[in-house]
């Protein structure tokens, strides 16, 4: 079989928040399959960006006091951090403000410009008349047009799944200041999407969709194609249009081309041709892996304009359901509406990567993330069968036999038989179905362990005359586990570079299976991973809350005119500290320890998010503020029973210090 040459996709996370678990459902499908591609000796790349254009974006900025670039770029870094601690192997990531995306969106746009996809009209547009700006889609909530549900955004209905123009909102509100919009007219820029009808038809009808999605956009179809608002009015942070002036390209036109300019990034660093992948009659593939509720951009828009600018279109789009947690939305008073940061805090990502697998289909099915059923999961297959393999095994072969496998494999149609099933595991991970892989290979590991109980070698290393048996037995056993990782490689990555070390191999690959491991030298085995305790999840839930109720001011203040009142200040208890001790943090590369003073018989334990701008002798003996009743939050290095309080930009942060005369637990009022 010849080398596949295959370009993947993930949607590109909006630069304006933080990654949480609803988004790594997304990025750890993709890897997953990226993974499985290149154990099968596909030349696999994986790219994605940061969306970082639009008007919540230029708002955010101001409201930090910074500029968007700023923003922008500790957002990506953020983000980047999260997807590598889940281990999220992008080939490239990359943002769409950037040098090569505003050039591709330039040449497309001209394209379409000059063949005459592109039409001009001037249309009543939302204004905020106290903000004097004209409204964006997502800055505009009422009621949906079509099935009534309230605080919906102004392009398209979260509940009916129903797209529509703003200016069809009922008791529509600007979400910037509250006033009701009124209208303005303006001149605006229009892909002619409807020229499009007939091949999008043919396209769309072509297999390169779940049925599902075809069966939806057959609905689209019937209710007739209308041309696409591509503009957007100045002020906005984005790019502006070729050769008109104050008006910037809408946002979900350069974000798919985003994936293109990743791409290019790559080309330009590893020397690839970027035609190869993207022009007309190309031979790779391309797949985009999206949520279901950003369908319509990807399977009507984004195809219209590579066939318009005359390039490739995608091989196939797939689509995935949206993630609950405990059977219900993520929910922020619950603790269910859960950072990526914040699980890090305490639990295995490689965890989540593993239920998730056992739950992910190639169906746009909504995933629940029950918290028991995961732990349970967790414990029961990877900790309980599969680690348990090699460590009730490994201890014989190291300790009787000099880390030295048998000079043969005893029983091989049970190795055979582990063996066979690699091919219809393959075309699971291939087919996405991924839930199902992973009941085969714990129909295995069930074999595996049922194979150990039998011959017992805890009490055959008791008898005379039976170690080598013990030898052959605990051998195959280690080889049964080997077979298992391989083909648990692509969900669980960390795990299986560990056994890789275990087992004293270069990697492990799909077709090195078909050869036992035998008079071959292992190491000592170290645990792989560790059960799920309760404790764990209760701090995931416990943290969230804290998050959720720290972040809680931007909606609930803006509404506000961001006043609070006398009564609201008098909750807050704010005191003095002195910092007698202060320590880094093992595992966790933003926390200091600190050991506070506020003069009470007992010191209070903090963990601080300043290890970027303070070393521990920088602190020690120095007075600040903290807030002394916050409820004391469970993380995963221990209590932290306050907060201390700073001062920043966005680049650099400084501890509040009191004037001369403050001591250890004064209130400030």
């Amino acid at each position: 079989m010849s080398q596949r040459k295959i370009l993947v996709t993930s949607a590109l996370p909006y630069a304006n928040g933080e990654i949480h678990l609803g988004h790594l459902l997304e990025y750890i499908q993709t890897d997953i399959w990226v993974r499985f591609q290149k154990m099968m000796g596909n030349e696999c790349h994986y790219v994605c960006a940061d969306d970082a254009h639009g008007t919540p974006i230029m708002l955010k900025a101001n409201e930090l006091g910074i500029t968007p670039e700023e923003l922008i770029a500790g957002v990506s870094e953020r983000h980047q951090a999260d997807f590598k601690d889940f281990a999220i192997g992008f080939s490239q990531y990359h943002s769409t403000h950037s040098d090569e995306n505003k050039e591709i969106s330039a040449g497309i746009y001209n394209k379409l410009n000059d063949k005459g996809f592109i039409k001009t009209r001037t249309i009543s547009q939302a204004f905020d008349p106290e903000k004097q700006m004209f409204l964006p889609d997502r800055f505009i909530k009422g009621d949906c047009p079509k099935c009534g549900a309230q605080d919906q955004y102004g392009d398209n209905c979260e509940v009916c799944g129903a797209t529509y123009s703003p200016t069809e909102l009922k008791n529509a509100k600007s979400a910037v200041s509250g006033a009701t919009p009124i209208t303005k007219d303006s001149e605006h820029y229009f892909f002619d999407l409807p020229q499009f009808e007939s091949q999008l038809k043919d396209w769309t009808e072509a297999g390169h969709l779940q049925a599902e999605i075809s069966n939806k956009l057959a609905e689209w179809f019937e209710q007739g194609l209308k041309q696409w608002d591509i503009s957007r009015d100045a002020p906005y942070f984005g790019f502006q249009i070729p050769g008109v002036e104050n008006k910037y390209f809408y946002v979900w036109l350069d974000a798919p081309i985003g994936y293109m300019a990743s791409f290019k990034k790559l080309c330009d660093t590893q020397g690839l041709d970027f035609d190869e992948y993207f022009n007309k009659d190309s031979e790779t593939e391309l797949y985009h892996f999206i949520g279901k509720d950003i369908v319509y951009f990807h399977a009507l828009f984004w195809p219209a304009m590579l066939m318009g600018a005359d390039y490739r279109t995608p091989n196939a789009i797939f689509a995935h359901g949206f993630l609950t947690v405990n059977g219900q939305k993520m929910s922020k008073s619950r603790g269910t509406f859960i950072q990526a940061r914040t699980y890090l805090e305490s639990l295995n990502p490689e965890c989540l990567r593993y239920y998730y697998a056992y739950k992910l289909s190639a169906k746009i099915d909504d995933i629940d993330l029950n918290l028991e059923d995961f732990k349970q999961r967790v414990n029961s297959d990877l900790v309980g069968k599969v680690v348990n393999i090699a460590s009730r095994s490994a201890g014989f072969v190291v300790k009787k036999f000099n880390k030295t496998l048998s000079a043969y494999a005893i029983e091989p149609d049970l190795y055979n038989e582990f063996v066979a099933k690699g091919d219809d595991i393959a075309k699971l991970y291939e087919a996405r179905n991924y839930n199902q892989a992973m009941r085969e290979i714990m129909k295995l590991a069930d074999k595996a362990n049922q194979y150990i109980d039998e011959h017992k070698p805890w009490q055959l290393v008791k008898e005379e005359g039976k170690e080598a048996q013990v030898h052959d037995v605990t051998s195959l056993a280690i080889n049964l586990f080997r077979v298992l990782m391989t083909y648990l490689k692509p969900v669980l990555p960390v795990m299986a570079k560990q056994a890789e070390d275990f087992l004293n191999v270069d990697a492990l690959n799909w077709a090195d299976i078909k050869h036992p491991l035998t008079k071959h030298q292992i190491n000592k085995f170290k645990p792989l991973m560790s059960r799920i305790e309760d404790e764990q999840i209760e701090a995931v839930i416990e943290a969230s809350k804290q998050d959720m109720a720290q972040a809680k001011t931007t909606e609930e203040e803006q509404e506000d005119n961001n006043m609070i009142s006398i009564d609201d200040f008098t909750k807050i208890d704010l005191r003095i500290a002195k910092i007698v001790k202060a320590n880094h943090v093992e595992g966790a590369d933003k926390l200091l320890q600190l050991t506070l003073d506020i003069g009470e018989e007992n010191t209070r334990n903090v963990f601080a998010g300043i290890k970027a701008h303070y070393s521990p002798e920088d602190l020690e003996g120095r007075l600040t503020v903290m807030v002394a009743n916050l409820a004391p939050r469970k993380m995963k290095f221990g209590i932290s029973e306050g907060m201390v309080l700073a001062a920043g930009d966005g680049k650099s942060l400084h501890i509040l210090s009191p004037d001369s005369g403050a001591a250890p637990g004064m209130k400030i009022s």
